[in-house]
């Protein structure tokens, strides 16, 4: 019963709040005061002590009474005061893989001339991670956002909250951000690598690999390779860079195609498709990734195993049409939408 009243109460709250790209700062009409379980308590004590002065009509026991219910009023106002005008900045995650914790690290900044103690961060249920904040100044929160799924990952609402001075109440205001994390499949899967086959179609190479001896040509140029085996020469009279080829040292190439894999269900398929990503990456292998609608050339590197993987993170598999791989980066989150 509490949790659905609260569930309402935060709904109601954020009716009028849309995600926000942009830095959100703290105002009056944002920031929500409620007592602790510790100030209900007081609250008790209060109440008791005021009927005691009452019942013995005892004017030290009201002055004490009104003294601590000073006290409160006061805390009320330091805690309100100490959320207010604060700025938090949208928060940024590397990309992690399915089942794993999304680290993301926000930035409380404090343009008030004084400084600001013990304000959290939390996350739904989560333990909140308290900082100071320097007059003047900022800090970083860190929190970890478990990545359920691949695809796109967002926090959603996060609470900043305060409990200063004395615990007894608790003034927090919740804010959301559009920002987005990736998260690529979870790796599993015990299949070996496909066999590597000379001079594979798509590759443009071959049996010319990427020796040092014999000149054989020229092929376009893919993310992963050797500037040194850039023709500058040729630049600026080519519409595309081109790569000098030598045979002395022939790389077979990998195709990792979704064909391959006789699974019915999508999610084993990429899964199993990751692992092959990392473990090719892994090995220095000169591999490619097939997708139905789309294929990335053979490559090696961390760009080539960037790009694989953030195609496995965004393939969409309906009757065969999926995502375009380089449509949309980690940055501009909006323009994608979780996958899976």
């Amino acid at each position: 019963m509490a949790t659905t009243l609260w569930q309402r109460f935060e709904r109601w709250v954020m009716r009028g709040q849309r995600p926000s790209n942009d830095p959100v700062q703290l105002n009056r009409r944002r920031i929500y005061i409620l007592p602790t379980r510790q100030g209900y308590a007081f609250a008790l004590l209060l109440f008791v002590l005021f009927l005691w002065a009452i019942n013995y009509s005892n004017s030290m026991g009201f002055a004490f009474t009104f003294l601590l219910a000073a006290v409160a009023l006061n805390s009320m106002w330091q805690a309100h005061d100490n959320l207010l005008g604060l700025i938090l900045h949208p928060g940024c995650a590397e990309p992690v893989f399915a089942g794993q914790d999304a680290q993301w690290s926000f930035r409380l900044e404090n343009p008030d001339s004084r400084p600001h103690y013990g304000v959290a961060l939390q996350w739904q249920n989560r333990p909140p991670q308290y900082v100071n904040l320097p007059a003047q100044g900022s800090a970083t929160v860190t929190l970890a956002i478990p990545a359920e799924r691949r695809g796109w990952l967002r926090p959603g609402r996060l609470r900043v909250l305060t409990r200063y001075p004395l615990g007894l109440l608790q003034a927090w205001s919740w804010v959301e951000f559009d920002q987005g994390g990736l998260v690529y499949p979870q790796p599993r899967g015990q299949r070996p690598l496909p066999a590597a086959l000379p001079g594979s179609a798509g590759s443009g190479l071959g049996e010319q690999g990427l020796g040092s001896e014999d000149y054989a040509g020229f092929r376009p140029y893919v993310p992963g390779d050797s500037p040194r085996r850039i023709a500058w020469k040729t630049a600026g009279r080519a519409d595309q860079l081109l790569v000098k080829c030598f045979t002395d040292q022939a790389r077979p190439e990998l195709w990792l195609d979704w064909r391959l894999l006789g699974i019915d269900n999508l999610e084993p398929r990429l899964s199993q498709l990751c692992q092959w990503v990392l473990k090719a990456d892994s090995d220095g292998r000169q591999y490619g990734l097939r997708l139905p609608g789309l294929q990335i050339p053979p490559g090696h590197g961390a760009v080539q195993r960037r790009r694989c993987l953030e195609a496995l993170a965004l393939f969409i598999d309906s009757e065969g049409i999926s995502r375009r791989h380089d449509a949309v980066e980690p940055e501009q989150p909006a323009q994608a939408r979780t996958a899976g």
